[in-house]
This record gives C-alpha cells, sequence and structure tokens, in this order.
C-alpha cells in the first residue's frame, strides 16, 4: 500500500522503536512511511518496559502509530521461529499486504524476506530519511543507541558511515 507521495506503509517491531526513540529520531517514520502500524505484541513488549522503562512513554504519546489492540492469529512456523513481535509483525504484513517491515534481528529479517516482504531496520530508515534531505547524524544516533544498551556490530556501524559520507 502506498499514499500519493509514493510513501509504502510499514509494519514496525519493538527493536527500531527503541532504537529510533534512543537516536533521538523515533518521527522520522512517521516522515518516511504513509502509515506505520505496530502489532499488539509489540504494543506490549514496549508497554512492559523493561527494567529501565525506556522510550514507553514517548512511544505512548505517538498517537501517529497504528496500534493494534488485539493478537494477529500467528501459523505455527512463525510461532516456533521468531519471538512474538517479530512473528506479528511477518503475519500482520502478509495478512495486511503491507510490504516492509523494521526489523532490526538477523533471524527475523531473513524470515521477512522469504515471505517476500521488503525489510528495513532503525539504521536503514536513518540512511533513508539522510538520503532524503533530513539533518541526520548517523555517527551521533549510533552513539545515542549504544549509550542506550542497543547492540550494533562494528562493520554495519562502519557500513552505514560509509553509506552516509560520514
Amino acid at each position: 500500500m502506498y499514499d500519493m507521495q509514493g510513501r509504502s506503509d510499514l509494519v514496525i517491531n519493538t527493536g527500531p522503536v527503541l532504537a529510533l526513540a534512543a537516536a533521538g529520531h523515533l518521527q522520522t517514520v512517521r516522515e518516511l512511511f504513509a502509515k506505520v502500524t505496530v502489532p499488539y505484541e509489540v504494543v506490549q513488549e514496549i508497554d512492559a518496559g523493561g527494567r529501565t522503562q525506556f522510550a514507553r512513554e514517548e512511544f505512548r504519546a505517538a498517537s501517529w502509530f497504528d496500534k493494534r489492540s488485539s493478537s494477529i492469529s500467528l501459523p505455527p512456523p512463525l510461532q516456533f521461529t521468531l519471538d512474538p513481535g517479530e512473528a506479528a509483525v511477518v503475519a500482520l504484513a502478509t495478512s495486511e499486504g503491507i510490504p516492509t517491515v523494521a526489523i532490526d534481528e538477523t533471524v527475523g529479517r531473513r524470515i521477512a524476506r522469504l515471505h517476500g516482504l521488503t525489510v528495513t531496520g532503525s539504521l536503514g530508515i536513518l540512511i533513508q530519511a539522510k538520503q532524503q534531505g533530513a539533518a541526520i547524524s548517523l555517527r551521533t544516533s549510533i552513539a545515542r543507541m549504544r549509550q542506550h544498551g542497543i547492540w550494533l556490530s562494528a562493520a554495519l556501524e562502519k557500513e552505514c558511515l560509509r553509506i552516509t559520507g560520514e
């Protein structure tokens, strides 16, 4: 599904929501995608907040998210391969014909691609925004993510900085 500006819809997982909030760029998702859907399982994970409650209030305040209020039926292969949030992201996107998902975890990304979905992640969203003219420093965003305990490989960081010329 696309809007008049050619922006696609997106289903987003917990990891990218937390990483983008850590980077200070959660709003960027709204600017890049026509509609951003959050499966019930992801809403529950973020609302649980972990021990630090990080990004919980920011997520709750983001009324532009399409936050689902009930679970989607998960096919057994997804249930047994992915965590509940990732499985719900893939199931919701495929059942509703939403072409793009935001998942940061490697296995979730691989399974999403096997289901014919276009995959991005928190850094992909930031790179896309920067390439479209947003004033985003990937170097600063990555540093902020790390300050909040978000793990990124050195190789991934290097590649993102290369892509954006930082």
